[in-house]
């Protein structure tokens, strides 16, 4: 299921006695919804920028093919003439060669540090989810307690009912 920014803002919950605090799950959610809205937008940014590399690479190659082909017309002219185009192209296009793969490195950087970056926020996630489970079982816990405290109340309660019914003083 994908949740987005606006699907996480409109969402309510039914409310019930004893629930969460309603501005402490509001709360949770802007932040949610905020975060997943910075996400949405990197994603965008990221991809925006996946197709620009992609471009000029294209680009790159199209350079190469032509530059290729201006060697062949070359060829024809002269032998002299070819040599010297075939250094300069050769050239050219190491020198393409350099640059689509300082971009294509540039590009798997990016996308090292980005997984790094999920990975990192899973293992944020995973703390979070542990501390609200902490949180949970000690209200648990807590209700238990509350519980125990009752039926003591009440036990004592009954005995000392039953004392003035004519029970021993």
């Amino acid at each position: 299921m994908s949740v987005s920014r606006i699907d996480l803002l409109n969402h309510s919950f039914s409310k019930s006695l004893r629930g969460y605090t309603t501005d402490e799950v509001d709360r949770m959610m802007q932040e949610a919804a905020d975060a997943i809205g910075r996400l949405s937008e990197e994603k965008a940014a990221l991809a925006g920028q996946v197709a620009r590399l992609e471009e000029r690479l294209a680009e790159f190659k199209e350079r190469e093919s032509t530059l290729r082909d201006t060697l062949m017309t070359t060829q024809r002219v002269t032998a002299d003439l070819k040599a010297s185009a075939q250094r300069e192209a050769q050239l050219i296009i190491d020198a393409a060669h350099s640059k689509a793969e300082n971009l294509i490195n540039q590009g798997q950087l990016r996308l090292a540090r980005i997984q790094e970056d999920i990975a990192e926020a899973r293992k944020v996630k995973a703390q979070f989810e542990m501390k609200v489970r902490a949180v949970v079982q000690q209200h648990l816990r807590m209700l238990d307690m509350a519980r125990e405290d009752d039926e003591e109340l009440e036990a004592a309660a009954a005995r000392i009912a039953g004392r003035q019914k004519g029970g021993p003083a």
